[in-house]
C-alpha cells in the first residue's frame, strides 16, 4: 500500500472505531437506565402503621411490582432487567470490535510514518484512547465490569473527538529529542497509566455517587456494586498503576539526561509528571489511613487523574517547554 492508502485506511479505522463505540455507548445507556428504574421499582414498599401499631408491609403491592420485573409478561416482552443485561452484553462486544478497529487505526498509522504511532499528540492521543479500552477490557476478563462500561466509553470518545477534529496532524519525521529508543519505553508506560488512571477515576467517581446514595438509605444503581467495592476496585487498579507511574517518570528522567544533558530541570512537563506521582502517593497512603478512608480517598484519587489531564493536555498544548513538540 501507497503511503495515501495507508493513512487513508488509518484514518478509516479510526473513524470506524468511532461509530462503534458510539453504538456501544447508547447500548451502555440503555442497561444503565434499565438498572435505575429497576432500583426505582425494587424500592421498599410503603408502610402503614395500624390502630395497635404494628407495623403492616404491603405485601400484595410489593410482590406484584417486583413480578413485572423479574419475569417476563404474558406476551413475552423482556423484562428491564433482562433488557438491561442483553444491552450491556452488546456494548461489550462493540467495545471490543472498536477496539480491534482503533489498534488496527493506531498500527496503521505507525506502519504509515514508519516509527512508533506516538510522535505527537494526535497520535498520542489515539494510542492513549485505546489504552483507555485496554485497561478495561483486561479488567474484564477477571470480573464483570459491563456496568462500568458506560464510563469508560464517554471518555475514549471524548479522547477520540478532540484528536481527530482538533489536534490531527500529518505524520512527519520525529524531532531529535524524540529520536531514541526511550520514547518507546518511556511512552508505552504513560499509555498504560493513562487507561489505569481514567478507570480509576471512573470507580472513584461512581463510588461518591453510590456512597452518597447509601447515606441517604438508598441502594444506588442496580448494576453498579456498592461504594466499598468500588473503593476497593480503585485502590486494585492504581496499586498497579502506580509503579508504572512511578518507572514512566524515572525512565523520563534517563531519556532527559540523553537528550538534555540533565536528569530532571522542573520543565513543566517534568513538574506535573511529579505532581501526578505525589497526588497518587497520598491516595495509596490515605487508604492505608483509617481517617482518609471512604469518600475522601475517592476525592485524591479524582484529583490525581485531573493533575494527569493537565499534564497531558495543558501542558502539551498551552505551555511553552521543551515538550511543546505536539504538533497542534
Amino acid at each position: 500500500m501507497s503511503a495515501t492508502q495507508l493513512a487513508a485506511a488509518s484514518n478509516a479505522a479510526v473513524y470506524a472505531s468511532m461509530v462503534t463505540l458510539t453504538f456501544a455507548m447508547v447500548a451502555f445507556a440503555i442497561s444503565f437506565a434499565s438498572g435505575r428504574r429497576r432500583v426505582a421499582v425494587l424500592a421498599p414498599a410503603p408502610q402503614e402503621i395500624d390502630s395497635a401499631g404494628s407495623t403492616a408491609l404491603l405485601i400484595k403491592s410489593t410482590v406484584s411490582t417486583q413480578s413485572t420485573v423479574l419475569t417476563k409478561s404474558a406476551g413475552g416482552t423482556p423484562t428491564d432487567d433482562q433488557t438491561g443485561r442483553r444491552s450491556a452484553n452488546i456494548g461489550m462486544s462493540l467495545t471490543w470490535l472498536g477496539f480491534v478497529l482503533l489498534l488496527a487505526g493506531v498500527v496503521l498509522r505507525g506502519v504509515w510514518a514508519g516509527r512508533v504511532p506516538w510522535g505527537n499528540m494526535y497520535e498520542f492521543s489515539i494510542t492513549a484512547a485505546l489504552g483507555i479500552l485496554g485497561v478495561f477490557l483486561l479488567v474484564s476478563l477477571r470480573r464483570d465490569v459491563r456496568w462500568l462500561g458506560l464510563f469508560i466509553v464517554i471518555p475514549t470518545l471524548l479522547t477520540l473527538g478532540l484528536a481527530v477534529t482538533v489536534l490531527y496532524t500529518e505524520a512527519a519525521q520525529l524531532v531529535p529529542a524524540l529520536k531514541s529508543y526511550w520514547l518507546i519505553i518511556h511512552v508505552s508506560a504513560a499509555i498504560i497509566c493513562s487507561g489505569a488512571f481514567t478507570l480509576a477515576a471512573a470507580t472513584a467517581g461512581l463510588a461518591l455517587v453510590q456512597s452518597r446514595a447509601e447515606r441517604r438509605g438508598k441502594s444506588g444503581r442496580a448494576r453498579v456494586r456498592t461504594a466499598e467495592k468500588l473503593r476497593t476496585l480503585t485502590y486494585r487498579v492504581l496499586a498497579f498503576a502506580f509503579p508504572l507511574w512511578t518507572f514512566a517518570v524515572v525512565a523520563g528522567a534517563i531519556w532527559a539526561e540523553n537528550a538534555w544533558g540533565r536528569y530532571w530541570g522542573w520543565d513543566p512537563k517534568e513538574t506535573w509528571a511529579f505532581i501526578t506521582w505525589v497526588i497518587y502517593a497520598a491516595y495509596l497512603h490515605a487508604r492505608s489511613t483509617v481517617g482518609w478512608r471512604g469518600d475522601r480517598a475517592s476525592w485524591v484519587a479524582i484529583a490525581g487523574w485531573a493533575a494527569f489531564i493537565i499534564n497531558y493536555f495543558g501542558v502539551n498544548i498551552f505551555i511553552n517547554s521543551l515538550h511543546s513538540y505536539s504538533g497542534v
